[in-house]
């Protein structure tokens, strides 16, 4: 490997080229629990797109895996490298490029993170509206996966946020799909198909964005419920109400205890209710004006009641955004009291009450536990599983994931399939989807290189 590892040096120079003791620990996992870290061969921090391209064409000749990171922050493993393998680090490529003001993009390094071009945006008086808890996750990780989070409700998730791309194919060849256009009818749609290929298909090395006008006044309601079916059945009236809250969650009593006591967030929430309540659902309004939000926070209120609310508590400033930073971090007070798995089912909207009331049924027939909350405006259920047998959580899993594809859902909304859940994908989803699939698969990346592993594609191919 001496004269691959001598390519890569002179691709992006000695000190921008990692190999043995000097790959931190950093390097070899991801976010997700079940993945086991994996040290690769070799980390290159390159610089521009021209570097990529240089590094897949000799990672394609020796045969070697590679898997593109940005901040690692994701869920499914996806993000995990090789034995032997390549990682390639964006932390190099982390500029903006360009805020378009007058087309109302931002054009991106695959390496920024959300909460530097949020700073960015926010001059400008425009956002980047996906925003999926984990504000260190950079745009790149973002396009991998397909990230949503808790404002997909209003503004879509990344695909739906994405307009144009640069790409380097595992050939060598730099591509351009999309671009600071509103729509495209000229053939295949490559933008999309990349887009939540999870590093699979080809390597991102730039990225164009749609922004939003960013409103200055928001208000947070939240409403507790004695029961989960009650919080859930509302969920369609508020939407069809057309107050268009631009956060609509659910957070069962045990999840907002947990997220309450990690934190230390005081709500205000009487002890009574909180004895009472089985479920809380968490409503967010903007507008851009402060007379027409207080208008809409009243008729939300009076909504909430009618639904079988307990009480709206409304809060603003500094309250509103501790609830919702604590929601958004409810993955890290899941890891702190020792959750064994995340999982990141998506049902239609009206199908959750009965996905989660047969999944509270699966779970109690294998000896486990439950806690949860989900972006309940758009059928995308989050659950943590109580359950240290890997075997007999492995069978519980099977069975959510068979129970969510059956309602009409997916395996995954947001996290991707990545490493820890490409078996549950192989084994549940339709074949003939997997095999058109894998020739999408060796299309794009005929020598197998780029993460292999991930999604049902074959391993890579070592010479």
């Amino acid at each position: 490997m001496s004269a691959v590892a001598e390519r890569f040096a002179e691709i992006v120079g000695n000190a921008n080229l990692l190999a043995g003791e000097m790959i931190s620990q950093d390097y070899t996992h991801d976010e997700a629990l079940t993945a086991v870290p994996q040290r690769p061969a070799f980390v290159a921090r390159p610089k521009s797109a021209e570097e990529v391209a240089a590094l897949l064409l000799s990672a394609g000749e020796h045969g070697v895996p590679v898997t593109a990171r940005g901040s690692a922050t994701g869920l499914s493993g996806a993000a995990r490298p090789r034995p032997g393998g390549l990682v390639i680090s964006f932390e190099r490529m982390n500029a903006v490029l360009e805020i378009d003001t007058e087309n109302h993009v931002a054009v991106v390094q695959p390496g920024i993170t959300l909460a530097d071009l949020d700073e960015r945006t926010a001059a400008a008086g425009l956002a980047y509206t996906v925003y999926p808890g984990e504000l260190s996750a950079t745009v790149g990780g973002n396009v991998g996966t397909n990230a949503g989070g808790m404002r997909a409700v209003k503004y879509g998730v990344t695909r739906h946020n994405v307009v144009g791309l640069q790409a380097v194919l595992p050939t060598g060849e730099i591509i351009r799909t999309g671009g600071k256009i509103a729509k495209i009818s000229s053939g295949y749609d490559l933008t999309q198909l990349i887009v939540g290929s999870e590093g699979s298909l080809a390597i991102v090395t730039e990225v164009t964005v749609k922004l939003h006008p960013r409103l200055p006044h928001g208000a947070t309601v939240l409403a507790p419920f004695t029961t989960v079916d009650e919080v859930l059945k509302g969920v369609t009236t508020i939407i069809a109400s057309g107050i268009a809250p631009h956060i609509l969650e659910y957070i069962d009593e045990r999840t907002l205890g947990a997220i309450s006591d990690h934190l230390n967030l005081d709500l205000g929430i009487q002890a009574a209710v909180r004895a009472s309540a089985a479920a809380y659902l968490m409503v967010a309004l903007e507008s851009r004006d402060k007379d027409r939000l207080q208008a809409d926070v009243m008729e939300l209120g009076g909504l909430l009641l009618d639904l079988g609310a307990m009480d709206a508590y409304v809060l603003e400033g500094a309250a509103a955004g501790k609830l919702v930073e604590a929601r958004e971090k409810s993955f890290w007070t899941a890891k702190a009291i020792g959750v064994d798995d995340i999982i990141d089912v998506v049902v239609p909207r009206a199908a959750m009450p009965e996905f989660l009331r047969r999944t509270e049924d699966l779970v109690l027939s294998h000896d486990a536990a439950v806690a949860g909350c989900g972006h309940a405006g758009d059928g995308n259920v989050h659950l943590g599983l109580f359950c240290p047998d890997a075997e007999k959580r492995k069978r519980l899993l099977t069975r959510i994931f068979a129970l969510g594809m059956e309602l009409g859902g997916a395996i995954s909304g947001e996290h991707g399939i990545g490493q820890t859940r490409s078996e549950y994908f192989l084994e549940l989803e339709d074949p003939a989807k997997i095999a058109l699939m894998r020739r999408i698969k060796a299309s794009f990346d005929p020598a197998g290189i780029l993460n292999p592993g991930i999604l049902p594609v074959a391993e890579v191919r070592q010479r």
